[in-house]
């Protein structure tokens, strides 16, 4: 039947042609701007899968510029190690000169005195970006390494730590506020130990301080029970108080119980000030180790007493070069260690990035093969299209002929 009211032909022309122009303008979308998926109506779950992968990105660009960042500081501070290795070894061999008799022991003190000055230098000049990890001044440093997400899409920031070496050269300064009470008071570096006997072995350790304000800021206790250690640091506002030793004392009182030792009990009596008293009732001996560190011993603090313009002091020096040597030697593989670990998770970061990039493009980038052929094909399509709509409209004049 035909109708010069209704023209299916018409209808059907021209819905395929809406549908070739979508398409045509989907394909140049795609052409001028790169993507296949540029909007969250293109395809939402692909959209949103690419933009939580593209915020990832940038957080790794920021965690690159941190390892990066921690990777300087790092070699920094395994230069100066190294440098100080090198330098104490040449401190070595004047001590070695000066086992001697015949030779000039003031000279060579001169000298070891001047690589003792460098040293100093180093540690002070060993710094990147205003953090040092070989004065004393900082315990660890935390690098920012990784955005870790999981399954349920919770994101977390991990770090390497990296441990910092004391190689300052303050020296020990003797304060006998460590000791077992009834004994013989401890000094800095030394150690005070307590043998308890299973089944009710009992003794006591006295964080002395009557003596004075002795306490200073930095200054370290610590008990090892067993295989298990504790410490307390003192801080400014402890040392600022009247009793120090009590604050200690129930600090380490705490962390002892929460080592939930069997058998092991510390009772606090703040009728001693101070006085920690141990009771092991356990089926195990038990020793308990004490140290005090005061703040201003360094990791070669040794230094500052060796003096070879005496026969003795040559005999001693050389007894305790050996050791900062090693001390020296330990910080820069420490530090080597660190930054080798730095440089491996840098490269990581940079390959994941790379790779987080590959991911995003093969989800929402156009293949622009794929879109140049379709658009030659559109467009003919489209062409086409015009010519069937333009037949399909001239088909009720046909209608006419009818009447004449």
């Amino acid at each position: 039947m035909s109708s010069i009211l209704t023209n299916n032909g018409a209808m059907v022309a021209l819905q395929t042609l809406r549908g070739i122009n979508q398409n045509l303008s989907s394909v140049q979308s795609e052409i001028s701007t790169g993507k296949r998926i540029g909007s969250a109506k293109d395809n939402s779950a692909v959209w949103a899968i690419s933009k939580v992968m593209e915020s990832d990105v940038n957080g790794f660009k920021a965690i690159s510029d941190s390892l990066a960042l921690g990777e300087s500081t790092v070699a920094v501070a395994r230069n100066a190690a190294e440098t100080i290795t090198d330098l104490l070894t040449q401190m070595k061999g004047k001590i070695v000169a000066a086992q001697e008799d015949n030779v000039d022991r003031t000279k060579i003190n001169d000298d070891v005195t001047a690589l003792k000055d460098q040293i100093n230098s180093v540690v002070s000049a060993a710094q990147f970006n205003g953090l040092n990890l070989v004065d004393g001044s900082t315990g660890t440093a935390n690098i920012l390494a990784s955005l870790d997400r999981d399954n349920a899409g919770n994101v977390t920031a991990s770090s390497i730590t990296v441990t910092a070496q004391d190689m300052s050269t303050g020296g020990y300064v003797a304060n006998d506020i460590f000791g077992s009470s009834g004994g013989t008071p401890s000094s800095d570096g030394d150690t005070v130990v307590l043998s308890l006997d299973n089944g009710g072995g009992a003794d006591t350790i006295l964080i002395d301080d009557s003596a004075g304000a002795l306490f200073a800021a930095g200054d370290k206790v610590s008990l090892a029970i067993g295989d298990q250690t504790v410490s307390y640091t003192v801080t400014a506002d402890d040392a600022a108080a009247t009793t120090t030793s009590d604050i200690v004392a129930v600090a380490l009182k705490g962390k002892i119980d929460n080592l939930g030792i069997a058998g092991l009990t510390v009772d606090y009596d703040s009728g001693t000030p101070g006085e920690l008293a141990f009771d092991n009732s356990g089926a195990v001996d038990l020793a308990v180790t004490g140290q005090f560190t005061n703040a201003g011993s360094g990791g070669l603090g040794a230094m500052a007493a060796i003096d070879v313009s005496t026969g003795g002091g040559a005999t001693a020096a050389l007894a305790s070069i050996e050791g900062l040597i090693d001390t020296a030697i330990d910080a820069a593989a420490t530090f080597g260690s660190a930054q080798g670990r730095v440089a491996t998770q840098a490269n990581f970061i940079s390959n994941l990035t790379d790779t987080l990039k590959s991911g995003i493009g093969a989800m929402v980038d156009a293949d622009m093969e794929a879109a140049s052929a379709r658009l030659q094909a559109l467009q003919v399509q489209q062409q086409l299209g015009v010519q069937s709509l333009s037949i399909a409209n001239q088909a009720p004049q046909s209608i006419l002929s009818l009447f004449r």
